[in-house]
């Protein structure tokens, strides 16, 4: 097999901060919405009090991630592990645990690649604003995100203001949306989504007059729809499900203003956000010097009409993902193999999305996560034998191979997780990393760290630049 990847091919993998850290109140850090989430499913599962407790475990973590060779690693920062408040005093002692790892990393040569929010608004910024309600926290943001580039701008170069934020809009307790009227609840999300992306917008052009050599891009989830036939209303849905779950927020960032077709929706439902004129400069002035996606699953739509108890543009919900009447209805696809937890395993749509958004945008691209979460077990050599793991991130290595011979100019590849973490809704039954962290829900054992097969698949992979697929 012919090795195209680039010779600085970046490598990696990824987390965030309140899956992985631990530490939830720790020297001055405030409570997260992911904190406030978790506890209250903490009598089924994990919360994020200790995670993998990568708080007090920071060094022994990177000196595996070095061991396993990664050229970068894809983390996130707690906004109130530096702000306890959101906007308030800064917390030193948040600021000089991230220089540690920071500095720790550049010296294991592991290029730092941060992301500034990874769905932990500071719980703080809800009770004072309603959160991302108040175009307030948009500037909170931009404040936050200056303090990082003045604290690590000198070392870090690769930046990204928000992971997946069109799939926190799909997430009402990740935007703390706890209204039923289904017209509020749209309402709210349109204007939280525009105010996130003038946060990021802010935080892009803070980032260009601060960081020398700095690189900003966003971090969205990957829409791949197939129509469920051939009909042409169909494909028609399966287009309208990748503008109005990503191709939307990415046209936004590229050009500074939503889509028509956006617009028209926003204005059918009468949901329009305020949007002063005084934005529209931070808007366009943003330009993102890469785009960074998370690639799961494919999905497959049809259409469907809209009626007089679902009007246009309502939404309804089902077990794979949301409908939107008059535009699109969510289908399982027969063609495609799930994992338990019912995500469809499609390798070549992650090579459709490299090409779309590629002639789309024709930006740098990387891939942030990607990975199969499932029930690991530790046998009694305390081994854990993940062929399945392997089979999958083969696969998605040999899309993004496939992918860069198409003429793709993609810059790394970071699957989810490094390690085992706190997942939002599994707990530490739904497992990614490439370590397996000893401990289950309710019982914290000895939080040792245990290499899996995995890891020394994926070490020989990064040794041979992708050769040895």
């Amino acid at each position: 097999m012919t090795n195209i990847f680039p010779k600085n091919f970046l490598w990696g993998a990824s987390s965030s901060a309140f899956q992985i850290e631990g530490g939830w109140d720790e020297d001055g850090k405030g409570k997260t919405v992911a904190d406030f989430n978790s506890f209250k499913k903490s009598a089924m599962q994990a919360d994020s009090k200790v995670a993998s407790d990568f708080y007090h475990h920071w060094k022994e973590d990177i000196d595996l991630m070095k061991e396993l060779g990664l050229k970068t690693y894809r983390f996130s920062l707690s906004w109130a592990r530096i702000i306890p408040d959101g906007d308030g005093e800064i917390n030193r002692t948040g600021i000089d645990f991230y220089n540690k790892v920071i500095d720790y990393l550049i010296e294991c040569n592991i290029t730092p690649f941060v992301t500034l929010y990874h769905f932990d608004l500071p719980y703080a910024l809800v009770e004072k604003y309603n959160g991302w309600e108040s175009r307030d926290c948009a500037f909170a943001f931009e404040r936050y995100a200056k303090v990082c580039f003045e604290n690590f701008g000198d070392r870090v170069k690769y930046w990204q203001p928000h992971n997946e934020q069109n799939l926190m809009m799909r997430v009402k307790e990740r935007m703390n949306i706890y209204v039923d009227d289904a017209y509020e609840v749209e309402k709210m999300r349109a204007t939280m989504d525009y105010h996130m992306c003038l946060a990021h917008a802010l935080a892009t052009n803070a980032c260009h007059g601060m960081i020398e050599d700095g690189k900003i891009g966003p971090s969205i989830s990957a829409t791949v729809t197939y129509p469920y036939s051939n009909k042409p209303e169909d494909v028609w849905a399966a287009k309208l499900n990748d503008n109005f779950k990503t191709n939307y927020l990415l046209d936004m960032h590229f050009n500074g203003e939503y889509p028509a077709y956006y617009m028209n929706y926003l204005r059918g439902l009468g949901i329009v956000p305020h949007m002063p004129e005084e934005d529209k400069e931070v808007l366009k002035n943003a330009k993102m010097d890469f785009i960074a996606f998370n690639y799961y699953r494919t999905l497959c739509a049809r259409h469907i009409e809209a009626t007089d108890e679902n009007q246009r543009g309502s939404r309804g919900e089902n077990e794979i993902d949301y409908d939107l009447y008059g535009y699109f209805k969510i289908e399982k696809n027969p063609n495609l193999k799930a994992t338990e937890y019912g995500a469809q395993i499609d390798p070549i749509g992650m090579r459709i999305a490299l090409n779309d958004y590629y002639r789309r945008y024709h930006l740098p691209l990387i891939i942030t996560e990607n990975g199969l979460g499932t029930a690991d077990v530790l046998t009694e050599d305390e081994r854990v034998h993940d062929d399945y793991r392997i089979n999958y991130l083969r696969d998605h290595i040999d899309a993004c191979r496939k992918g860069i011979e198409d003429g793709v100019e993609l810059m790394g590849y970071c699957p989810w997780s490094v390690i085992d973490l706190l997942s939002s809704h599994q707990g530490f039954k739904k497992r990614y990393g490439f370590v397996y962290i000893n401990r289950e829900d309710h019982d914290f054992k000895d939080l040792r760290r245990i290499k899996k097969d995995s890891f020394f698949w994926y070490q020989n992979i990064i040794k041979s630049n992708g050769q040895d697929l």
